[in-house]
């Protein structure tokens, strides 16, 4: 994976894809060039545990050792942080993930700021090729609702 020239592109258009070793096409956006039309189905990609502060309502700390210590691909869904006014979310909750595949944090971190993703199955072309597959997509990927008092719910994917 070409970091450089991803993180290049995304910085110069607010947004990249990325034709991942499943043959999806991921796309990347700029948290702040997401518009409501674009649909509420993204997930916020984090490379961080402090990252969570800036898009979530603070919670307890139980709901942040699940984040830390979890050792599956989770995608958790949490209250919106109320500063943020443009944000893809659902019933109030944003849906995020905090990303431990070595290669797609670095490029997480390169990036340096959390980034909206989704699976795009409208495009056929992709900026980039990869062969590593993207976490999230995996059969062992869990989904969770964490509350700001520590409510802890599974949710059926």
């Amino acid at each position: 994976m070409d970091q450089q020239a991803i993180v290049k592109t995304f910085r110069e258009n607010g947004e990249v894809t990325i034709k991942e070793g499943n043959g999806k096409i991921l796309r990347l956006l700029k948290m702040d060039a997401w518009k409501p039309e674009m649909g509420e189905n993204w997930i916020v990609l984090l490379f961080d545990l402090f990252q969570i502060r800036s898009i979530c309502m603070p919670f307890s700390e139980v709901s942040l050792d699940i984040v830390e210590f979890g050792n599956k691909p989770t995608i958790f869904h949490s209250p919106v942080n109320t500063v943020i006014k443009n944000c893809p979310s659902e019933n109030g909750n944003v849906q995020f993930s905090l990303i431990r595949e070595p290669n797609w944090n670095k490029l997480l971190f390169a990036i340096s700021q959390p980034v909206l993703s989704k699976i795009d199955s409208n495009l056929e072309q992709a900026d980039f090729h990869t062969e590593l597959y993207f976490p999230l997509l995996g059969p062992s990927t869990k989904e969770m609702f964490l509350g700001p008092e520590g409510e802890v719910k599974m949710i059926a994917r």
